[in-house]
């Protein structure tokens, strides 16, 4: 009897847990949903100036994912190249430089794009030109890049895992704003912009929550089977 009672115990905490985890993962892809939604209204609304981005200072939240259009001279020797990044499954850099913008001493960083690794040497850096002079960069306000796990180490040089705002803006002594700028269009200077889009992804948490409830109606039909029906039909007279 008791080793029955624990097989029930074991079969609704294992369905209970089951079915909790699969109506988790729909919550994660309907919020991955309303952040794709949300991001996209922002992309579809009039770029933002570079006079309302300096207005903003450090309250920039409602500024992001807005389209740009900047002005201004890329400081160049202080590219970074942020390692084991990809673009298209391919492992590489993504490059950021910082930008001063025109008319003034304010800097923005910039994800300029994806450069491919020399993996047989790997401190050799891939080449991408830097331009000189006023350029004119066109793309989306975006947070700073996304940073992988890491030892809490300060890193140096130019080929780094992650990239700290406020460690860069210390150690290169840089006016940098508390945002960065996703730079769009056609591959040039030997970069990439196939940018991964920020929200998408909630097949895979539907795919996931299917996968969930499946196995949560597994033990459900097993109990039944091994519990119910397998016991009685044993304990028929021949």
């Amino acid at each position: 009897m008791l080793k029955r009672l624990l097989i029930a115990v074991a079969a609704v905490l294992g369905i209970a847990a089951t079915v909790s985890l699969g109506f988790w993962q729909w919550g994660r892809a309907q919020q991955k949903i309303g952040l794709h939604e949300a991001i996209s209204a922002r992309e579809s609304l009039p770029p933002v100036a570079a006079a309302d981005l300096l207005a903003a200072g450090s309250d920039t939240a409602a500024l992001l994912h807005r389209s740009i259009v900047l002005r201004g001279s890329w400081i160049a020797d202080r590219t970074i190249f942020l390692d084991n990044r990809q673009m298209n499954g391919v492992p590489g850099f993504y490059v950021v430089t910082p930008l001063r913008l025109e008319g003034g001493n304010a800097v923005v960083l910039v994800q300029r794009g994806w450069a491919q690794r020399n993996f047989e040497r790997r401190a050799v850096l891939p080449p991408v030109q830097t331009p000189a002079g006023i350029v004119e960069v066109r793309g989306r306000l975006a947070p700073p890049p996304a940073k992988l796990y890491a030892f809490d180490t300060e890193e140096k040089g130019p080929i780094r895992q992650n990239l700290d705002l406020a460690r860069f803006r210390a150690e290169t002594g840089l006016p940098l704003l508390p945002l960065s700028v996703q730079q769009a269009g056609r591959p040039s200077e030997g970069l990439l912009r196939q940018w991964p889009q920020a929200g998408t992804g909630a097949e895979k948490n539907y795919g996931y929550a299917f996968q969930w409830w499946a196995i949560a109606a597994l033990i459900a039909i097993l109990y039944v089977w091994f519990q119910l029906i397998l016991p009685r039909r044993q304990a028929r007279p021949l």
